[in-house]
């Protein structure tokens, strides 16, 4: 098989990379920004200001199945172009807001169905229909763009609602929404290389070659046949992949939360403690791509026990963090961790089960994966109350951690079903 060279899938990339990193900037990582102005404009209680964020996190997850059937039904460009018009509309209903169910409906709802039909599904199909052999540095190359909104975009923010106050800062990012995703990438992304006459990673047939050619040595798996969304549910790897992404998410929604306050108990300042949380989201960008790089020579679950580890070793840094030194160890190990994790489990369920029903099969995945996420940083303070302390909520993060790292080793890709079809 050779290349071909006019292969419009980096192009491609390009149009979904705009996508996700817009969101991330925008919608996912904004509303912490706004959290302390808007809670000063109203006299809301911090904990009733942040429920309309976790309902985001609930309603995407949620909808997931839903959303699953929607990409295959009516393709998965359509569904990211006309999703983020309705996080447009909710970004700049968030401008306007004037009681806190008004929160509730323009982000918790409706950026929340934004997500759920717009973003990581949608985004994640459309990659696994136009790669194969480079599925996964495609899929890092978009997960950094995603940590490049998410690294990039709070201080534009922040500077922006100083100078023009939060209101029309709201009104900003839904232009550049607007601008950046709905129409800069709306007018890049297809959904399937088939649309525009070409093949995943745009391979065409060399001519044959003669008996006793040489054979290239496959060293990543990748499933010759498309499983149903049947048969994939009652595969044990996908739900070992499932829990694996549910466990890095919980861990990660906990840390992210409560490690800046974690570290000023510690006697840390304030700017040292939120260091250590930025700088772990700017290490993570190094994971997606080490990820992205390495998905292409070594199995799944080999880099799965690698970016567990590297995890592991950040929450046994935060456990001993009594210098600057041991948060450096944290927020590095912890985000090449995330990160490589996060651009791995779509990848590996791509190759374990195929292109035709990616959407729909990651799609009954979400629920399960975003309630688990969602519980963490509410069973963290829990915690604390009770004992004071986050030495038992880290441990038990850990403890997930070395759970990973065995589902990890056991964790083989299914023989497919007879009567699945062919890729």
């Amino acid at each position: 098989m050779s290349e071909d060279k006019r292969f419009y899938g980096w192009i491609n990339l390009v149009g979904l990379m705009l996508v996700y990193g817009s969101i991330c900037g925008t919608t996912t990582y904004a509303y912490g920004v706004f959290l302390p102005a808007m809670e000063s404009a109203f006299g809301w209680s911090r904990s009733a200001i942040s429920g309309p964020y976790a309902l985001f996190f609930i309603v995407g997850g949620l909808l997931g199945p839903l959303a699953g059937m929607a990409i295959e039904r009516f393709g998965a460009r359509r569904n990211i172009v006309l999703c983020n018009c309705v996080v447009v509309l909710g970004l700049l209903g968030m401008s306007q807001v004037s009681a806190i169910w008004h929160i509730h409906l323009f982000f918790g709802i409706m950026a929340g169905v934004g997500i759920a039909f717009g973003e990581f599904i949608p985004i994640t199909t459309v990659i696994n229909n136009w790669f194969i052999r480079k599925r996964s540095m495609a899929m890092g190359l978009l997960f950094t763009a995603g940590g490049l909104g998410g690294f990039f975009m709070p201080p534009l923010i922040s500077a922006m609602i100083g100078n023009l106050g939060w209101r029309w800062a709201w009104v900003g990012l839904a232009l550049f929404h607007l601008v950046v995703c709905v129409l800069g990438g709306g007018l890049i992304v297809r959904g399937r290389p088939e649309d525009v006459g070409q093949t995943p990673d745009g391979v065409v047939a060399d001519p044959p070659r003669p008996a006793g050619g040489s054979k290239t040595r496959v060293r990543v798996y990748h499933t010759e046949k498309d499983w149903e969304v049947g048969q994939a549910l009652r595969a044990p790897a996908l739900w070992m992949i499932t829990s694996l992404f549910a466990i890095i998410l919980f861990v990660l929604n906990m840390l992210s939360t409560h490690q800046v306050a974690y570290l000023q108990d510690l006697g840390y300042s304030p700017l040292a403690a939120a260091t250590g949380l930025g700088m772990m989201l700017g290490f993570s960008i190094i994971g997606r791509l080490l990820s992205g790089l390495l998905g292409m020579r070594f199995e799944g679950r080999h880099l799965a026990l690698f970016f567990l580890g590297c995890m592991g070793a950040g929450i046994v840094s935060l456990l001993h963090a009594g210098g600057m030194y041991a948060v450096y160890l944290y927020s590095a190990f912890t985000g090449i961790g995330f990160g490589g994790m996060l651009v791995l489990v779509p990848n590996m369920l791509g190759s374990f089960f195929g292109r035709t029903h990616y959407g729909r099969i990651i799609g009954w995945t979400t629920p399960l994966v975003t309630l688990t996420a969602a519980i963490s940083p509410n069973l963290a303070g829990a915690l604390y109350d009770a004992t004071g302390r986050y030495t038992v909520p880290f441990a038990i993060g850990l403890l997930l951690i070395v759970i990973g790292m065995a589902i990890a080793v056991l964790l083989r890709p299914g023989a497919a079903p007879g009567n699945a079809r062919l890729t």
